[in-house]
């Protein structure tokens, strides 16, 4: 029969090679049409499309059965976590859903919400969303008809006549997504999707920190800076006191040089701390979305650490963080790729339909007796492309690797961050309660400094290393109250902590 396009040998050929579909894998082009013009005269539509349809769809199922199709990605079976954290007195207990609440502060608690609601960056994550949500949906429409209509009207001119015509004209292309190629693409494109809104939570949380963070940073240069005026106050009261000593003949000129020495450089220091809180004010004020014009004010002291926080298990931590969410999806997007890519290789079956009207008199484009209209059915089946397509499985599996082992690498890095941030905390809290100790014991020597050089029993180089000390350890005192803060936002973020 003339439509026929099919056998049922050939279709127990390519079964017995299936899954495969080696008959298949030769790359060449074939196209098998089956329309509505190879009808021969005198025989009813129906009764001469009827078997061929019937023979089309009956092979479409048995080739259907053994098409290949993505595997299923579990983040935990894919990934070796321990049982437990490594670091001792870690707590196992879920962690808080909310991490801003626990630090007490209104005033932190506004900023954060004012720099995601504000941020440029945070609105350029959002759009990238979008973008992708909408390429999604790009990649899909292929799936269905896609329908045209054209409305014009023509004129034409001859030596002997002038005529015009009204012409309504539509067409139609739909490719039957028989194996579900087209299906793996849209998939693919929407788990990329997935992956872009999972970025865009991540950059919410480590916006969120940044601010916090940044804000605990401003605290600590305004605090520097006071620690700052209050040492250059103590070292005038010194400079009074040697300078008078030596108007009396006390004291070397020598020791009137020291300490004036030591009041500039504690101006020096003090400029320093003045120019870092400018710094850090602008950095904030930008990323509250904000012009950098150092208005920022805040308050006067670092909030106290909060309790220790329970770290839940590890394995929570790969279905949690943002972007091992990101790295998944990445990762089942590669091999939705890849399954589309195999089904290339696949027979393509297109519907195409065109049809329209054209009369002088436009009331008569709506006559239907005036219609005219085609229907064409056709299979495209690669034979041979140069190696083309199987290149673009070869491609697309490596891009399948590449992202598999992306994914251990930030599943790694991510046991890593809690680990470390974890021991971190143990650290840092040891070392704020030494310093804490240091700035007491050099508070006191610095007193018993000026009663002994008073009475002539020490040098001034003793007394100007004790105000010194005391500097040094108020500053690196601060220092490691805002590092023990910062810690904990970097904890919360290492769990994949919300805001």
């Amino acid at each position: 029969m003339p439509g026929r396009i099919f056998n049922a040998a050939g279709v127990g050929r390519a079964c017995r090679l299936c899954p495969t579909f080696r008959w298949l894998n030769r790359e060449m082009t074939i196209k098998l049409p089956i329309a509505a013009s190879l009808l021969t005269p005198g025989t009813s539509g129906n009764e001469r499309m009827l078997p061929d349809l019937r023979l089309l769809i009956c092979t479409i199922v048995l080739l259907t059965t053994s098409c290949a199709t993505a595997p299923e990605r579990n983040a935990i079976d894919m990934t070796k976590s321990p049982p437990q954290w490594a670091t001792v007195n870690a707590p196992a207990n879920p962690i808080a859903t909310q991490w801003l609440s626990s630090f007490a502060d209104p005033a932190l608690s506004a900023l954060v919400k004012d720099a995601l609601n504000n941020n440029y960056d945070l609105k350029a994550a959002a759009a990238r969303v979008d973008s992708a949500r909408e390429q999604a949906r790009i990649d899909g429409a292929a799936r269905w008809p896609q329908l045209f209509f054209a409305a014009g009207y023509r004129r034409d001119a001859l030596p002997s006549s002038e005529t015009g015509a009204f012409e309504a004209l539509f067409t139609m292309s739909w490719e039957i997504d028989v194996w579900g190629r087209i299906k793996a693409a849209q998939q693919a494109a929407g788990q990329e999707a997935e992956a872009v809104a999972a970025d865009y939570h991540g950059a919410r949380l480590s916006f969120a920190a940044r601010t916090a963070q940044s804000y605990f940073e401003l605290i600590e240069a305004n605090l520097q800076a006071e620690v700052a005026e209050q040492s250059i106050k103590d070292r005038r009261t010194i400079v009074e006191l040697v300078r008078g000593r030596f108007a009396r003949g006390l004291t070397r000129g020598l020791d009137l040089r020291l300490v004036l020495t030591d009041l500039a450089n504690a101006e020096a220091q003090l400029a320093g701390s003045r120019n870092q809180v400018q710094i850090v004010t602008r950095r904030l004020e930008v990323l509250l979305g904000r012009y950098p014009g150092n208005r920022l004010k805040n308050r006067s002291a670092l909030p106290t650490p909060p309790t220790a926080l329970a770290a839940g298990l590890p394995s929570e931590l790969l279905t949690r963080r943002p972007d091992l969410i990101a790295a998944l999806s990445r990762l089942q997007a590669s091999d939705s790729r890849v399954e589309s890519a195999k089904k290339t290789l696949l027979p393509r079956i297109t519907l195409t339909a065109a049809g329209g009207t054209g009369s002088p008199a436009l009331t008569e484009l709506i006559d239907p007796r005036a219609v005219a209209w085609n229907l064409a059915m056709g299979l495209v089946q690669p034979v041979f492309t140069g190696g083309r397509l199987k290149a673009g499985i070869r491609l697309n599996e490596a891009r399948t690797e590449e992202a598999f082992n992306q994914y251990q690498s930030t599943a790694l890095n991510a046991f890593r961050e809690v680990e470390q941030s974890l021991a971190a905390e143990q650290w840092l809290r040891e070392q704020e309660q030494a310093l804490k100790e240091a700035v007491e014991q050099t508070q006191a020597s610095r007193k018993l400094a000026v009663y002994s050089y008073r009475q002539g029993l020490i040098e001034i180089l003793t007394l100007l290393d004790s105000y010194r000390s005391t500097l040094n350890a108020q500053s690196a005192h601060l220092s490691v109250q805002r590092q023990l803060l910062s810690n904990r936002i970097d904890l919360y973020l290492a769990l994949g902590g919300g805001v």
